[in-house]
């Protein structure tokens, strides 16, 4: 497929995946150079600006990201996916995290694109992470040939429903650190709290709101608005990181933070993210799926306070603006406790797909 980078502006498809909105280019349609692409970039986003007013961002890091597809060359995926969060206030594009959210779109994005043939009613694409090196697989109506958007499924953070869109995930534990319990402990104390470090998909440190002087039922912008909390917020995650092997994370977006407290409306607990300053209005795909393995642990931060369902069962997350329902199935494994399978529901729309032009 020729590119479209030129003159003209470069192809385009802006796509709500999950609870957040991004960019969805072909690898083809963008500069090879890393640099050069990553320069480009923050041009169509608008960054740096806290408002993006010159760009396609929507000022906020959920609304701020791009997913660079191309052809799986490994044999054992259809497509390759590399996630890269477009910092809104500086001249940083990162490329160190995965975002289940966003990858709800890309299996409907390598229909539309062509990668992959639709099957008459549901069409499975198969996904290499290449941000974690790790699979997952998407399952989306294609009635006739085609994706649908529409359907009745929603999901909370979004307003009204869309076609389900089903992520399953492999080789979740250990994404970017190697291990389910990068510290191989369940827990650590660092700065006088009690926190878990765990990666199922996302590098995460879990702690009590609680031992952070919060309730953990705030809004977003009421826990933005504590200064105190946000200093030893970063002073947590620079010292969790270094514990999970993670070195100088002073320029990256990971690990995340997540306070956990009981649940206040039929869920297992309740969740307020960090993403690592900005407090998340619902919480992450893979972010959730690593809270669901760590509330599991008998020792983990939170565990006691979970109302844990029988085994089998999806743990509904509470957060900010809802619900997020997520499957994760620990076992034991020679090297440690693993996990055996992880299972997210979400949504995605495409938006626009046109061409983009940089500033």
């Amino acid at each position: 497929m020729p590119s479209s980078r030129g003159l003209d502006g470069i192809r385009c498809l802006l796509m709500r995946g999950g609870t957040s909105k991004g960019a969805y280019f072909l690898a083809d349609d963008l500069p090879a150079d890393r640099a050069e692409r990553d320069e480009l970039l923050l041009r169509i986003m608008g960054s740096p600006d806290e408002r993006q007013i010159d760009g396609i961002g929507g000022a906020h890091p959920l609304t701020s990201k791009v997913a660079v597809i191309s052809l799986s060359g490994d044999g054992n995926s259809d497509v390759d996916y590399l996630f890269l969060q477009v910092s809104v206030d500086k001249a940083e594009v990162s490329d160190s995290q995965n975002c289940g959210n966003i990858l709800a779109g890309v299996g409907p994005f390598a229909v539309e694109r062509g990668l992959v043939e639709a099957q008459p009613a549901m069409t499975s694409v198969r996904i290499r992470m290449l941000n974690s090196d790790s699979i997952a697989t998407a399952t989306f109506p294609t009635p006739d040939g085609m994706v649908e958007y529409r359907g009745e499924t929603a999901i909370d953070g979004v307003p009204g429903t869309a076609a389900a869109v089903t992520l399953a995930f492999e080789d979740t534990a250990g994404s970017s650190t190697r291990a389910l319990l990068p510290t191989g402990q369940q827990s650590d104390l660092v700065d006088g709290v009690k926190v878990t470090c765990i990666d199922n998909g996302m590098p995460t440190v879990l702690m009590d709101a609680a031992d952070l002087g919060v309730a953990g039922t705030e809004t977003p912008a009421e826990l933005e608005a504590m200064p105190a909390l946000a200093e030893r917020l970063a002073r947590i995650r620079v010292e969790a990181a270094a514990l999970m092997g993670m070195g100088d994370v002073s320029g990256t977006t990971v690990p995340k933070l997540v306070l956990l407290s009981e649940p206040r409306n039929g869920g297992v607990i309740t969740t307020r993210s960090f993403l690592p300053v900005r407090c998340h209005t619902s919480i992450g795909v893979l972010g959730g799926t690593t809270v669901a393995a760590g509330i599991q642990l008998p020792g983990a931060a939170g565990h006691q306070l979970a109302a844990l369902p029988p085994a089998g069962e999806p743990l509904r997350l509470e957060h900010p603006t809802g619900y997020l329902d997520v499957g994760a199935e620990l076992e034991d494994s020679p090297s440690g406790i693993t996990t055996k399978s992880s299972t997210v529901l979400r949504t995605a729309r495409k938006l626009f797909d046109g061409v983009v032009f940089p500033r």
